[in-house]
């Protein structure tokens, strides 16, 4: 027995070496996977609070997550009196972990918006709210529970058609670690039965959440799960050892317009499928019950559509062909759907058209990075940018046509309802 003992003592005493060498080499060498995420008890899982690392699955940047859990520099709760706050809700082209905090499209916004006559000298101040994965179920639930604490003027909502679709339904997403709305006798109804899985009780108990930043401080641990993702993470249609987005596969199309990993095609097309179908609907109904909220308060609200990589491409002769294999007329689908939801009611800006005449006169790719293939995935700096400039001068042009105001005599702002279609 003391023989058994001593030996398991000593093959413990031997890992434990190995993992703190491990450490040791890894720290030393540089090497970093961090892990950006936590499990939350509101939408599923939320950014760490003050993570920061090495982002390098597309682009390059070194990333910090703020004091509360965002991608952004730090803000004060309440809004001072001389700035004209925004509130940015998307997902991962919201939280931009590809690019630098002051390329990103709200950084882009923020700084094109000082020279609004509009806001009649104060300081526009843009507050990231966007979280990778996101869909408009928890970019609701995230403004009901974190963003109106910052009093913000306006709230912008960018919706990314080719996931987030898909994100707000159950039977299309298959994922029970995140929050749902459905429909119970033609009303919206929140569904938080996450919180009673097993695991998410076992990973939000204080012994998960221990274990978890033990885990997410481990060089170590961070290498094998940056290890298993790649491993389980299918190959992209067409992606060679040398990422050549301009490469073509075996039917005569660039690898860019394909399709990528996580994107739907679907949402290209009017949905005949029941589960789209209903997807569509409860999105609909998630975006129009967010624009009551923010009304309800006088702020005014507006949403972005968010591009992909094939609809604005620079080449027009491949998109013809996917739109030929899709059958379809053009790749705006989505957007114009999201139009009519905002017609009269509020602005929706679709970048989409924009992004591809952008690029086709430049001959540009405005998503996509060099060591992860260009035309593919998220934008990049000039995607940003763009972005950023246009939604800008459309919220200038909005605000110039709904000044605001001071309601009821008691100091708080207002904007006027928003009454044009855009």
């Amino acid at each position: 027995m003391m023989s058994k003992v001593y030996h398991l003592s000593l093959i413990a005493a031997g890992l434990l070496v190995g993992l703190l060498s491990s450490e040791v080499a890894l720290r030393v060498a540089g090497v970093s996977y961090p892990i950006f995420f936590q499990v939350d008890g509101e939408v599923g899982a939320a950014l760490r609070p003050e993570a920061e690392g090495w982002w390098t699955r597309e682009g390059e940047q070194y990333v910090r997550i703020n004091a509360v859990g965002f991608r952004d520099r730090e803000h004060s709760i309440g809004r001072p009196d001389h700035v004209f706050r925004v509130a940015v809700l998307g997902d991962s082209f919201a939280e931009a972990l590809q690019v630098s905090m002051k390329e990103t499209f709200w950084a882009v916004m923020e700084r094109e918006m000082k020279g609004c006559p509009a806001l009649a000298g104060q300081e526009p101040e843009v507050i990231n709210f966007g979280v990778s994965g996101y869909g408009t179920a928890q970019e609701l639930i995230m403004l009901r529970r974190r963003v109106w604490a910052y009093a913000p003027d306006v709230v912008l909502l960018a919706v990314t058609p080719t996931n987030d679709i898909r994100n707000n339904s159950r039977a299309l997403e298959n994922d029970e670690r995140r929050p749902y709305f459905v429909h119970q006798n033609g009303q919206l109804v929140e569904d938080l039965s996450f919180r009673d899985r097993t695991g998410f009780r076992l990973r939000h108990s204080s012994l998960g959440r221990l274990m978890a930043r033990i885990r997410d401080s481990s060089r170590t641990f961070q290498l094998l799960n940056e290890a298993l993702r790649r491993a389980r993470q299918p190959k992209r249609p067409g992606m060679s050892s040398d990422h050549r987005a301009d490469r073509a596969d075996g039917e005569g199309e660039p690898t860019w317009i394909r399709g990528e990993v996580g994107l739907d095609m679907a949402v290209y097309a009017e949905p005949t499928d029941h589960a789209w179908q209903e997807a569509w609907a409860v999105t609909e109904d998630l975006i129009r019950q967010m624009h009551k909220e923010v009304e309800a308060r006088n702020k005014l609200f507006m949403v972005v559509t968010v591009s992909s990589g094939p609809q604005v491409g620079p080449d027009p002769a491949a998109r013809r062909a996917l739109e030929r294999r899709l059958g379809v007329p053009d790749l705006f689908y989505a957007e114009k759907r999201i139009q009519a939801v905002g017609r009269n009611l509020f602005p929706v800006v679709a970048l989409a058209p924009l992004f591809q005449a952008y690029a086709e006169e430049r001959g540009v790719f405005l998503h996509g990075f060099p060591n992860s293939g260009l035309g593919h995935g998220h934008w990049n700096a000039a995607g940003h940018r763009l972005a950023g400039e246009v939604i800008a001068r459309h919220l200038c042009q909005t605000l110039l046509r709904a000044p605001m105001h001071d309601a009821a005599g008691q100091g708080s702002r207002a904007v006027a309802t928003y009454r044009t279609p855009f």
